[in-house]
């Protein structure tokens, strides 16, 4: 027996949450050929353009390694292109194609469709009350993981 009863944590329900929207989006956002990362990364390139592999991965909430995995992919496809940067040339700035921008428009429709199906079934206050009390469970437990090395 544990010392605290699975009806008492939150971070079950919050797990859930996450996993819910995760599976929705990925099921609308396969009709557009991506994934959740490489829609995220198209998003935040789209309003980034130039952005590095190490901010886009800081961005998406992945692993440097994983993010260059789904610019590999992206750029395969076309749908980015990644170039040197101007002073530093060993970052390589990521920019949307032509192809990019309209896989993006296709898939960021799809995916405004479940925000906006989520967001309408709560009121403004009780919006603005969930979004409260997310970011304080962000901050609660960003407190309580230990320091790194």
């Amino acid at each position: 027996m544990t010392s605290m009863p699975v009806s008492e944590r939150l971070g079950s329900d919050i797990k859930r949450a996450e996993q819910a929207l995760n599976a929705t989006k990925t099921a609308v956002l396969k009709p557009a050929g991506l994934t959740i990362a490489q829609y995220g990364a198209l998003l935040y390139c789209a309003a980034k353009p130039g952005i590095s592999a190490a901010a886009l991965a800081r961005l998406c909430g992945v692993t440097p390694p994983t993010m260059n995995t789904v610019l590999k992919n992206l750029q395969e496809r076309d749908l980015i292109v990644r170039t040197p940067h101007e002073w530093h040339k060993n970052v390589l700035e990521t920019r949307l194609t032509d192809a990019g921008r309209a896989v993006l428009a296709d898939a960021d429709a799809r995916a405004v469709r479940v925000e906006r199906a989520l967001a309408a079934e709560f009121t403004d206050q009780e919006r603005a009350a969930l979004t409260g009390l997310l970011a304080r469970c962000v901050r609660v437990l960003e407190e309580q993981r230990p320091a790194g090395p």
